[in-house]
């Protein structure tokens, strides 16, 4: 054999043993579409009189588990966690090992969800179940319903609905102390449904927790309640969605602590309405001092002159509860002033030019601040030092188009500390009225609630534009909005205290009901939505 030819087999030998090698899908051939099947179980599916430990499920291919902690719901809830095996490679078997007493004459639910998936394509086995009764039946009642949040548009995520057995050992306290008779959970829908559910009497809830014990800590959880006594058979859904809510905390006195010198923060937990701060210890006449709720925390923060003492007193109090603290001073440096413009860029027509600080402002020198437009001509204003918050709002007659200038010299504002600010130059702008656009909204109040009708970037809370209040039907005019998407709901404010107010369970007191304009609404420049109408008939 000459060597050409025996250089020919051995690339044919090679090329035969490389392809023999290989695994697999043939190129061009069909991707496998198919989800894992269940094949058989031991001990089988349906189990009765069920008395096992240990599980095991045979699959028609190799399956691996994928958020497996996410996915798994067993109902009724167990005291100690499945062990489930293998996790982290690929198997035709899983086993399932039960480390708890299981309850007597009880069908029992392993919910995997959408936890199995095929090895090689992740083809997913949805909402596979194994299902055993320690009974001589398998409970066959089914139930259904959705659940929504009571404040926010946005569909829940993860959320456990449980079964509560109402018989004569039931209290409505028993939420708190013990796990449910059932519990399923929505995990990416706002649908929910409960299977194999045995003849009697049921409290309903929602629970979204941020730890699955399924036992509800007003602290932690957001809930939400069924009002009327669930029935089986007699009932098999609910055709309004049971609404999650976070309830209000009882005021809880956290601490105090001085955070810079001339600076203390006190703390609290849940309800601090009317919370106010009052000095106990002597101070001389020219001690002053300021307190602003903190946005979005539970903080209020109370500045003072600096004085040289070592402590003070103080009473913390409402109408309903009095504490009594003494701050040590340790810190011997005072914030420096910081100054800062609500915006550099573009000034809209509808919104407030600000001055924000990070300590109160207690003085002005309006002399020593220059507000001119482009002519550099002199700018009339009037301005304000906000309540709630450490910022200066000034108030002027806005024109179209026109760019401004407001110039602070140094002096011009002076804080709770004597400290004065350096030079400051901020520019800024307006734009056109046809840069804006309008929404007319005809409100149509069925029963003549009082309303707060908000207008909104999202389907948050805290994205607020505008809110007004009606107590009829009245036709409302939004203008000079920004090119955005809008949503707009209604609150039924039934107690007239113009806000929403969340539930609590033990009262039995459902959050006040929030009803969203189904459309939503997108506003161009120079552009009139018009015609619109919001029904309210709650």
């Amino acid at each position: 054999m000459n060597l050409r030819n025996s250089s020919f087999l051995l690339l044919l030998s090679i090329t035969l043993i490389s392809s023999c090698a290989k695994t697999g899908r043939p190129d061009g051939g069909p991707k496998d579409e198919l989800a894992p099947l269940f094949v058989t179980s031991n001990p089988p599916y349906e189990t009765i009189n069920f008395s096992s430990k240990e599980i095991t499920l045979y699959f028609n291919e190799f399956i691996k588990l994928k958020d497996l902690n996410k996915q798994l719901v067993v109902s009724p809830p167990l005291k100690n966690p499945l062990i489930i095996s293998p996790q982290g490679t690929a198997s035709k078997t899983l086993k399932i090992r039960i480390l708890d007493t299981l309850a007597p004459n009880t069908t029992y639910i392993f919910n995997f969800g959408n936890a199995i998936e095929d090895n090689n394509e992740n083809n997913i086995l949805e909402g596979f179940k194994y299902v055993f009764s320690t009974g001589t039946y398998i409970d066959s009642l089914r139930f259904s319903g959705t659940v929504a949040n009571a404040l926010s548009n946005k569909k829940p995520k993860k959320t456990n609905i449980v079964l509560y057995k109402i018989d004569s050992t039931f209290t409505d306290s028993i939420i708190y102390k013990k796990k449910p008779n059932y519990v399923t959970t929505a995990i990416d829908t706002a649908g929910f449904n409960f299977t194999n559910l045995k003849k009697g009497k049921y409290l309903l809830l929602a629970l979204k927790q941020n730890y699955n014990n399924y036992i509800f800590d007003s602290s932690l959880d957001e809930i939400g309640f069924y009002p009327d006594t669930i029935v089986l058979p007699k009932d098999s859904s609910i055709t309004k969605p049971i609404k999650l809510f976070k309830e209000l905390q009882p005021y809880r006195f956290r601490r105090a602590a001085e955070v810079s010198k001339g600076k203390i923060s006190f703390g609290y937990e849940g309800n601090a309405k009317d919370l106010k701060v009052a000095l106990l210890s002597k101070v001389s006449d020219s001690f002053r001092s300021v307190s602003r709720f903190e946005i979005d925390k539970d903080t209020l923060n109370y500045w003072h002159t600096p004085i040289d003492v070592d402590s003070l007193n103080f009473i913390v109090f409402n109408d309903l509860f009095l504490d009594t603290v003494t701050v040590n001073f340790r810190k011997n440096k005072i914030d420096s002033l910081k100054l800062s413009p609500s915006t550099l860029g573009i000034l809209h027509l509808r919104d407030t030019f600000f001055i924000k600080s990070n300590n109160p402002i207690v003085k002005i020198d309006t002399s020593k601040v220059r507000f001119t437009d482009t002519d550099t001509l002199q700018v009339k204003y009037a301005h304000y030092t906000s309540k709630k918050e450490n910022k200066i709002g000034f108030i002027f007659d806005k024109k179209e188009k026109e760019k401004y200038n407001l110039r602070a010299l140094p002096g011009s504002f002076t804080d709770i500390f004597s400290v004065k600010n350096d030079t400051l130059n901020f520019n800024f702008r307006t734009l056109d009225r046809e840069d804006y656009g309008r929404i007319t909204l005809n409100i149509v109040n069925t029963n003549d609630k009082n309303l707060i009708i908000d207008l909104l970037t999202g389907p948050d809370s805290d994205q607020i534009i505008d809110r007004r209040y009606v107590n009829t039907s009245e036709t409302l005019v939004f203008d000079l909005l920004e090119p955005k998407t809008y949503f707009v709901r209604a609150i039924i404010d039934t107690n007239a205290n113009k806000k929403w107010d969340t539930g609590n369970y033990l009262l039995k007191i459902l959050p006040e009901n929030i009803i969203y304009y189904p459309e939503v609404l997108k506003v161009r420049a120079n552009y009139f939505l018009e015609g619109n109408t919001f029904t309210i008939e709650n």
